[in-house]
């Protein structure tokens, strides 16, 4: 008789008690030059992320030389007075380090991102940058002829025509935020090097800037490391500088840039909205998550799913400057694009959930499912320290609490599907929203005529 051995089967293991998570704390210091310092020390984030915020804001940019403020931001790359622009390329990679640089209305970022064990070279690089940029009149020639040659790339792709029409029809004429966050094709081919480097002169300083340092930070001497590094830029101290408040028309109104033949509509419905200051942003967050937010949410369930009129449509909230005392704004808008013969059906459709949406309300299951994706997987969201630096240079940004990511989140959590409901109604009322259609004029004005949301009006596509 066969003898079979007798098998131990151990129970399968039970999943444990989830563990709290919030937000990551930094803590904050500064340098003797004035330089303020938030870090965070995240255990095994081996690849350490640092931003570097300059109080280089699109308004301070001289008139006629708007783009002035990117190529700056470009320029930080391309050499320094120890190292040509090839040389200072060669060592950022010899260190495994990426450095990127943009513009945008609060001030310019630069973003390094370096494995912890070369984070004394790199920082050491991007002190240089900083401290002092070569401006070379060749490169500065290169970077406004690529800046140059991107603009007709972005003037013929339609979400980026959308958003450029956009704010020309929001913002009041004049004002920085009207324009192109980089400038127009007559603006920048006026950029030089002695643009460039008066604008650095006068704007780029320690005691204006922060720097957010995310990463595993086992072994460093920060303190050290930064004094030897980004300790050693100098410059003035300067006065702050009032900031302008956001203004905006959102009179209900249709432009409709004329693409003559195009077999799609692209769509950017938009207003002015509350910044993070204000109360209500935790319920418009929720709120707007639930009306576009995902592909679950109201506006792909009707014009996706139900109507096939398109592949994703997007509510959205982004913030465009943020200000304690209320003068502070964000972009609340719906994107997407839908095939030419169905622009005014869609559009129909589009106001019907609005008016729905006002009517009967959110439902509890809505907000159910915001609440899990906007909150419960905010953990992996911040996996990386890129991440975490990112948002915390957000927070600095917009003039926000050190805490504020944190207490963002519980109070997501906490908000009501009433709330939620009345937030997002008033975030997009159906009378006081800006329209923008990139499409074919001749087939889609008449239908959307028909719908009576605004007065509508043809430009062309340029």
């Amino acid at each position: 008789m066969t003898e079979f051995a007798t098998m131990d089967f151990h129970p399968q293991p039970q999943a444990g008690e989830p563990k709290p998570w919030a937000f990551p704390a930094p803590e904050r210091s500064s340098l003797d030059n004035g330089l303020t310092v938030l870090r965070c020390h995240r255990p095994g984030q081996q690849v350490v992320a640092v931003e570097v915020l300059l109080d280089a804001p699109l308004d301070a940019e001289p008139a006629g030389l708007d783009g002035v403020a990117t190529i700056m931001a470009r320029a930080f790359s391309e050499g320094t007075d120890k190292h040509s622009a090839e040389e200072f390329a060669a060592e950022l990679e010899r260190c495994g380090a990426t450095l990127d640089a943009l513009a945008d209305h609060p001030g310019v970022r630069l973003s390094l991102e370096v494995p912890a064990s070369r984070l004394a070279k790199a920082l050491g690089l991007l002190a240089d940058a900083l401290r002092a940029p070569a401006f070379a009149d060749g490169e500065v020639e290169r970077l406004v002829r690529n800046r140059l040659d991107e603009i007709p790339h972005e003037l013929a792709n339609p979400a980026r025509r959308a958003a450029k029409e956009l704010s020309k029809e929001l913002f009041p004429a004049g004002t920085r935020m009207s324009r192109p966050r980089q400038g127009t094709e007559e603006t920048v081919a006026d950029i030089d090097s002695a643009a460039v480097r008066t604008f650095y002169e006068k704007h780029v300083r320690p005691a204006t800037a922060t720097a957010v340092v995310v990463g595993d930070l086992t072994g460093v001497d920060l303190d050290a490391l930064l004094g030897d590094t980004l300790g050693a830029w100098t410059g003035s101290a300067a006065e702050p500088r009032p900031v302008p408040p956001v203004t905006a028309d959102d009179r209900g109104r249709v432009v409709i840039v004329d693409r003559p033949g195009a077999v799609q509509t692209q769509l950017l419905i938009g207003r002015t909205g509350s910044d993070r200051h204000d109360r209500v942003w935790p319920a418009q967050v929720l709120g707007t998550y639930c009306l576009g937010g995902t592909l679950t949410s109201r506006l792909d369930r009707v014009l996706r799913e139900e109507k096939g009129y398109t592949y994703g449509v997007r509510a959205f909230g982004q913030v465009l400057r943020s200000a304690p005392d209320g003068t502070g704004a964000a972009m609340l808008a719906i994107s997407g694009s839908v095939d030419t013969p169905n622009t005014g059906p869609a559009l129909q459709d589009l106001w019907t959930v609005l008016r729905t949406l006002a009517e009967g309300g959110l439902t509890d299951a809505e907000r159910d499912v915001a609440v899990q994706n906007l909150v419960g997987v905010a953990p992996l969201k911040y996996e990386t320290a890129a991440a975490v630096a990112s948002t915390l240079a957000d927070q600095v940004e917009q003039h926000l609490p050190d805490d504020y990511q944190a207490t963002l989140y519980r109070q997501l959590a906490a908000t009501g599907t009433v709330e939620a409901t009345a937030a997002v109604v008033n975030a997009f009322p159906v009378d006081r929203l800006v329209t923008v259609l990139v499409g074919d004029a001749a087939q889609i004005k008449a239908p959307v005529e028909a719908l009576g949301i605004g007065e509508v009006t043809v430009v062309a596509a340029e």
